[in-house]
């Protein structure tokens, strides 16, 4: 068994940037990728989106690829992130790795464009979630082993989890996990049949908050084992320290009361972490700006950590909720926060809500701040609910 499962590196594509640089500074400046959609054909003009600020044909030039209409932008922004995950770690092909990609849309964007009438057999092979991470690993031609998590918001998140047991197994020695996901309009009205998206710019945990924003985006990192890191002689600067996943399976969509599953899935990563609940410095909270959900994850986080609840804040009122890819968007928003301590803002939040925590607001110097571990929740459809805690590895 391995002692440590380390991030030693990660990519990242969302409303606020194009990679951790475009990222990081969009977070420090609490600055919002959500507007009006453009890139999505959608006669619904009056939901905002956190919108990728690119083209399928910019997202390729990004590649050096061409587009073909067998490459769904799932892939796509899964690739644009694989990429700059495999850079930052250095990794050149050679090694022996594993590729995990959480996703729930996946080619949804493709076949809605052809359905009826021009659907072909390469058109239908784009649409299973496996597709797009089978695109994407043939893209690179370096991952000798592919799966597929798809549970929903918490699919990037349990590929994260997954690829961390591979690890500790002692079957694999690195790993690329985390998730990716395109806007549609099924998508879109999807969301809306459920009567849970706001016509304004979303409010995590605020009094008024009326719905999520959806957005789109693809995070990947690369996990590896204490044996990799010493024989590449790299010096990873994270490690991922715990995880928990639990389901509550209370309702098809809705959390229960109590947040009985977050509950679960937060405990076991702080077991798991061997770490206690006064340790955690920041949470990244699922935070989608439903009544549901902040109202059940506010619960969970009071019956975990008390009175003394560390920072939390939502960066969803940044780049929309990117649903499948959400977890690994906002671990590496954490790996950001941990890497330069600050606490990312909880955007447009005005009013506070008495069954809601009070989410981190305002912040006079964001470079005042230690941070040694911090918690990233993701929680799905179905109760399926995961939480994992990223600590700073000093050697």
């Amino acid at each position: 068994m391995t002692k440590h499962v380390f991030i030693s590196g990660a990519g990242v594509i969302s409303a606020i940037g194009k990679n951790q640089t475009e990222m990081l500074s969009s977070l420090q400046e609490s600055r919002s990728g959500i507007a009006a959609p453009v890139y999505l054909k959608t006669t619904h003009l009056e939901f905002p989106l956190g919108e990728v600020k690119a083209t399928n044909e910019e997202l390729a030039a990004l590649l050096h690829r061409p587009v073909t209409q067998a490459v769904s932008r799932t892939a796509l922004l899964g690739m644009v992130a694989v990429q700059e995950a495999l850079t930052d770690a250095r990794l050149d092909g050679s090694q022996r790795i594993a590729f995990i990609s959480g996703t729930t849309v996946a080619g949804m964007d493709q076949t809605e464009c052809y359905y009826p009438d021009a659907l072909s057999a390469d058109m239908i092979c784009q649409h299973p979630c496996g597709n797009s991470t089978n695109s994407i690993a043939d893209h690179f031609g370096c991952f000798d082993y592919t799966t597929t998590a798809s549970t929903a918001c918490s699919s990037a998140l349990n590929a994260i989890i997954l690829g961390k047991l591979l690890i500790e197994s002692g079957r694999y020695d690195i790993v690329v996990a985390g998730g990716t996901e395109s806007l549609s309009k099924f998508h879109l009205n999807g969301f809306k049949s459920l009567l849970i998206l706001d016509e304004q710019p979303c409010r995590p945990f605020d009094k008024t908050r009326a719905g999520l924003n959806l957005g789109e985006g693809a995070a990947y990192v690369v996990l590896e084992s204490e044996a990799s890191v010493k024989q590449r002689n790299i010096h990873p600067r994270f490690i991922l320290e715990g995880a928990g996943n639990a389901c509550d399976a209370f309702h098809s969509t809705a959390s229960s009361e109590h947040g009985d599953g977050a509950y679960l899935a937060m405990s076991q990563a702080l077991t798991d972490a061997h770490l206690l609940p006064q340790d955690i410095d920041y949470i990244n909270a699922h935070g989608t700006a439903t009544p549901n959900n902040d109202t059940s994850e506010s619960e969970a986080i009071r019956r975990v950590f008390g009175e003394a609840i560390p920072p939390v804040s939502s960066t969803k009122g940044l780049t929309g909720h990117t649903t499948s890819a959400s977890g690994s968007i906002e671990c590496v928003c954490c790996m950001l926060a941990l890497a330069h301590q600050f606490i990312p803002l909880n955007a447009n939040w005005q009013e506070a809500d008495e069954n809601c925590i009070i989410p981190f607001t305002d912040d006079k110097d964001q470079t005042a701040h230690d941070l040694r571990h911090v918690m990233c929740n993701a929680f799905g459809f179905g109760g399926n609910d995961s939480s994992i805690i990223i600590g700073t590895y000093h050697e």
